[in-house]
């Protein structure tokens, strides 16, 4: 007996008082066999019936705490109850154009049918659901359980058939690689590198939404890696397998694509608070610029000058195209930007301006550039990966200690905007800025300044650019 909301049995209940047939369907038997979820918590709920759209309104009236119409045209009804959201849907028995992605909108009759229609075997089971957990019925015709009893990812039809229905469902297979560890059956493999063109049919905020679930999961790399085998990475984040093609500075034939797997998989490592989308981003992406600097040196050596100048700004592109929030994009370049830069703190000998320059610089992504820099380190000579490391932590410690000492995190000029005017008597405007970014490089240089060395700096600078009360 599966573990299932008791709000399922009531909404059950009700439609078999009114002479229908209501089934549990999708990821919400999938994640009640895998044990994923509580029955007694609020979550998400998808269920099938023979009732048409009109008679679900009947039903629901007066038991929902909120009716929603949205999806109504594809026979889908939304609902509330009791924190549980709930989506009721008509069986349906739909033909696509295969052009872009809309169904003809046509109901079905029995639930084989309305399950062959669904992405995979695993979410292509169903419980039929009466008013007592005692009369249920499970309904498996596609071998569903055997699948997820064996971490397999098939189709109900055809993956041909299905992928060409819906070419998001290739992306989705390597979501659930990612999220619950599934292999994909070779059939299912070979569609997905016949069709991977497919994709570029499906709008990018779509596929941004799966890309993101895919990162998001816990085998990030194994969805990756097959993405990359099958093609869907072209049409996705070409810049990674793109990254094949490089070696690494130090010529140990290792290529950049592995080398950038291991930083995510290290990165994640060092996640604290569950998940982190930009840590995990940036790392995937923070050597994509490798490829399109690499230069064959005369001593035989290989360089890749200002990959992470690179890098960022094909980042900023790449997810830009992929519709990726702001703050997404930004943080993910300016780590991307940075990574690098701790290369030149060697043994210790970067001066307190340039300690206060790095943190200031990195701002709120301070502690993500930390565990990005650390998983950087994937050398197999662990002498020196050692050395990097205590390296790193002598960065960090000089780092708190400035920061106990100045409070670093906030960093201003000794004097503001209104004290810059008073002093030199000029109004607001770009002259105010420029004295502003002034006093800040020299607070950056020197640290905190008493009063009065800060407004003989000022004056000094004021007189040099001919600023004069």
């Amino acid at each position: 007996m599966l573990d299932i909301a008791p709000v399922a049995d009531e909404l059950a209940a009700r439609f078999v008082a009114a002479g229908h047939r209501l089934y549990l369907v999708g990821g919400s038997v999938r994640d009640a066999l895998l044990g994923r979820d509580e029955a007694d918590s609020p979550r998400d709920l998808d269920f099938t019936t023979d009732a048409r759209p009109a008679q679900i309104l009947g039903i629901l009236e007066g038991w929902a705490d909120a009716v929603w119409e949205t999806g109504i045209d594809f026979g889908t009804v939304g609902a509330r109850r009791r924190g549980h959201v709930l989506e009721i849907t008509t069986f349906r028995a739909d033909a696509y154009d295969r052009v872009g992605r809309k169904p003809v909108v046509a109901f079905g009759d029995n639930i084989t049918d309305d399950l062959v229609r669904r992405d995979f075997s695993v979410n292509a089971m169903a419980v039929e659901l009466h008013s007592s957990p005692g009369e249920r019925r499970f309904v498996d015709p596609y071998g569903g359980l055997a699948a997820l009893a064996h971490g397999i990812l098939d189709t109900p039809a055809a993956p041909e058939d299905s992928f060409a229905d819906d070419p998001l469902r290739m992306l989705r297979a390597a979501r659930f690689v990612s999220q619950l560890g599934f292999t994909p059956a070779p059939r299912v493999q070979q569609a997905m590198t016949e069709m991977s063109g497919e994709l570029a049919r499906i709008a990018a905020e779509r596929v941004q939404a799966e890309f993101t679930k895919l990162m998001l999961g816990d085998h990030p790399r194994r969805a990756i890696e097959l993405m990359v085998d099958t093609r869907l990475a072209e049409h996705v984040v070409p810049e990674v397998p793109a990254m094949r093609l490089a070696v690494d500075e130090h010529m140990q034939h290792k290529d950049v694509y592995t080398h950038s797997l291991v930083v995510m998989e290290q990165a994640i490592q060092r996640e604290t608070d569950g998940p982190d989308l930009v840590l995990r981003l940036a790392a995937l992406l923070h050597d994509i610029g490798k490829p399109a600097t690499r230069r064959f040196e005369a001593d035989g050596r290989v360089s890749f000058h200002h990959h992470e100048v690179v890098g960022a700004k094909m980042a900023r592109k790449r997810l830009r195209e992929l519709r990726f929030p702001k703050s997404v994009i930004d943080d993910v370049a300016q780590l991307v930007y940075l990574h690098l830069r701790f290369h030149g703190y060697g043994k210790g000998e970067w001066t307190d301006s340039a300690v206060r320059r790095y943190v200031t610089d990195a701002g709120p992504l301070l502690d993500r550039l930390h565990r990005l820099v650390r998983s950087d380190c994937t050398t197999r000579n662990r002498r020196r990966a050692a050395a990097l490391q205590r390296s790193y932590d002598s960065l960090e410690e000089r780092i708190e200690a400035l920061r106990k000492q100045e409070e670093l995190d906030a960093i201003r000029p000794d004097l503001d905007g209104n004290e810059i005017m008073e002093l030199l008597g000029i109004p607001p405007g770009p002259l105010v800025g420029k004295a502003y970014k002034h006093l800040l490089a020299v607070r950056m240089e020197r640290g905190p300044l008493e009063r009065g060395e800060a407004e003989a700096e000022l004056r000094h600078w004021a007189a040099e650019h001919g600023v004069a009360r």
